[in-house]
C-alpha cells in the first residue's frame, strides 16, 4: 500500500480521498511501518499531463492516427523527443532501443522532472505553435485538466 500524506500539526493525513480510502483499511491497534519520502510536487506533476493532454488535442487527426489515437504513445514519445530515455540493445532487431524514461513519483526527482517539463513544452510548442501563440496555449494549459 502507498499513500500520499500530508504533515500537518496535528500529525500525517491522508492528501487525496484514494490515500483516505487506503488508510481507512489500516486496523486501529495494529502496528506498522513506514518509509517516508518527499514527493515531487503533485500538482506540477498534474500540470505535466494537462501539457500532454491539452497539446493532443491540438494535434490534427492524422498525426493522432501516427500515434494509433493513443495519447500514452504521445506521452511516450514527447518523453523520448525530450531524451528521456533508457537505452537497451534489442537482440530481435540487432540495434539499441531507446524506451522513455519512468516519471513515476520514486523514479525522478523534482529537479529532474522540471528539465523534462520544460524540454516537453518546448517540443509541444514546436509541433503546434502555427496554431496557437506560446501565451494563449499557457494561458489555456493552466486551465486544462
Amino acid at each position: 500500500m502507498k499513500i500520499f500524506l500530508l504533515n500537518t500539526p496535528s500529525g500525517l493525513k491522508p492528501l487525496y480521498d484514494d490515500d483516505f480510502s487506503e488508510k481507512k483499511k489500516l486496523k486501529i491497534g495494529e502496528t506498522y511501518v513506514a518509509e517516508i519520502k518527499l514527493v515531487r510536487n503533485p500538482k506540477f506533476h498534474a500540470l505535466f499531463m494537462a501539457l500532454v493532454n491539452l497539446s493532443w488535442e491540438y494535434l490534427d487527426e492524422r498525426n493522432q492516427k501516427g500515434f494509433k489515437n493513443n495519447k500514452e504513445l504521445w506521452r511516450k514519445y514527447l518523453i523520448c523527443t525530450a531524451g528521456f530515455v533508457d537505452v537497451f540493445w534489442s537482440p530481435k532487431l540487432h540495434e539499441y532501443v531507446e524506451y522513455p524514461k519512468s516519471i513515476s513519483w520514486d523514479k525522478m526527482d523534482e529537479a529532474e522532472f522540471h528539465d523534462l517539463y520544460d524540454r516537453v513544452r518546448d517540443i509541444v510548442f514546436s509541433i503546434i505553435g502555427n496554431k496557437v501563440s506560446r501565451e494563449e496555449f499557457e494561458a489555456i494549459l493552466t486551465t486544462f485538466s
